[in-house]
């Protein structure tokens, strides 16, 4: 009841693709066995089918990929790149958009000690590795977006470079670019501000991240952030 709830609020916000997740990814989360998380996402997927919006699945297991495709929904968001054995084969003979993820360590570890040398190309080389094994696999290059995975295993400093680095990303890959940084530290670390008290930054992050070529926008606070975007736009675009 919450999630439909939820979803009819997102809708009359304004929202484009629904986001559902049955595990959290939190740094330091554990992981939620496959029968759970299928017991959180399932019964959600099905009841906003009829939203009327595009149902995306965020799993790193490619049994909730397989179900969640039979099920209907419209693109698998995979935090892990679709690295898990099984992951790619579970996509493969579907239509659904695929979100590959980059993320060093795993959510229990990521933000033990994040290192890169150059986090902007070994985040690009990454994804474009990702990216030809699923094509290798017969994932037709239309059906895929990327995320760079702030908060996933980068610092603060790490985290601003990517987004400044849009562009470069959606340039060198030549696909669309998802930035989630809606609530994160990165915002907290700037604005010294509690997540409940970051929506002000979220917005600002969220702006910045169109204005550096993000396609695609994963946020909390829908209504906000559309009309954030709607101002930003007529101020900006002929």
């Amino acid at each position: 009841e919450f999630a439909v709830s939820r979803a009819e609020e997102m809708v009359a916000s304004g929202v484009d693709i629904i986001d559902i997740g049955g595990e959290s990814t939190r740094p330091g989360s554990p992981s939620v066995p496959v029968a759970e998380e299928l017991a959180r996402v399932m019964p959600a997927l099905y009841a906003l089918q009829e939203t009327g919006k595009a149902l995306s699945v965020d799993t790193c297991k490619p049994e909730v990929m397989r179900e969640a495709i039979i099920a209907g929904a419209d693109m698998i968001n995979d935090i892990n790149g679709f690295q898990a054995p099984g992951a790619i084969e579970a996509v493969v003979n579907s239509d659904c958009g695929l979100c590959v993820m980059h993320m060093q360590g795993t959510p229990q570890d990521m933000q033990a000690q994040p290192v890169y040398t150059d986090v902007v190309a070994e985040v690009i080389a990454f994804l474009r590795e990702r990216i030809a094994a699923l094509e290798a696999a017969g994932v037709d290059r239309e059906r895929i977006c990327v995320d760079p995975g702030l908060g996933f295993g980068k610092t603060v400093e790490h985290n601003y470079a990517l987004l400044k680095n849009t562009e470069r990303i959606a340039d060198e890959l030549g696909l669309p670019v998802l930035i989630g940084l809606s609530r994160k530290s990165m915002i907290g670390a700037v604005t010294g501000r509690p997540v409940e008290e970051r929506l002000a930054g979220s917005l600002a992050g969220a702006l910045a991240a169109v204005a550096q070529g993000a396609k695609i926008i994963r946020v909390h606070d829908v209504a906000e952030t559309v009309d954030a975007l709607k101002v930003w736009r007529a101020a900006t675009i002929d």
